[in-house]
């Protein structure tokens, strides 16, 4: 069996509690390796240019349909071109933040799309993954919910 190519800062769980603390969020997510870049729950989404630089306000929710919503309103970092798992392509606006993961704290790129069908309002992609070891048949290794 080959090395690992790196050493691996922590191991997660196919779930885990995760923090955003500049959108003041605490929320569940999905660790999904097939998934390139991660996604956050958003609807409501507009972009706006204000004093020369480009935002993006939308409404996010920590939990499921239910739970109340959350205004957020950040720097518009990026607009991209993702590929869904049924293979839709589509346009999403990009944002970057802080993520706590456990002891780990670091910057992520987060889609926003409507994921209110979904079960978790967060997916953490690879990128966000990078040097993370993750345990498909455990959850919550970092907290429980």
């Amino acid at each position: 069996m080959k090395a690992l190519p790196y050493h691996a800062k922590a191991v997660i769980g196919r779930r885990e509690m995760v923090t955003l603390p500049e959108l003041g969020l605490t929320l569940c997510c999905k660790a999904d390796s097939g998934a390139r870049t991660s996604a956050l729950h958003a609807e409501d989404i507009e972009s706006f240019e204000e004093d020369g630089h480009m935002w993006v306000s939308f409404v996010t929710r920590g939990g499921g349909p239910d739970s109340p919503v959350h205004p957020v309103r950040m720097h518009l970092h990026d607009r991209r071109k993702v590929t869904s798992s049924n293979g839709q392509a589509q346009w999403r606006y990009v944002i970057r933040t802080r993520m706590r993961l456990g002891e780990l704290d670091y910057p992520v790129e987060l889609t926003l799309t409507d994921r209110r069908d979904m079960r978790h309002p967060m997916l953490l992609g690879r990128r966000a993954m990078r040097r993370l070891l993750v345990a498909p048949g455990a959850a919550f290794l970092h907290g429980e919910p």
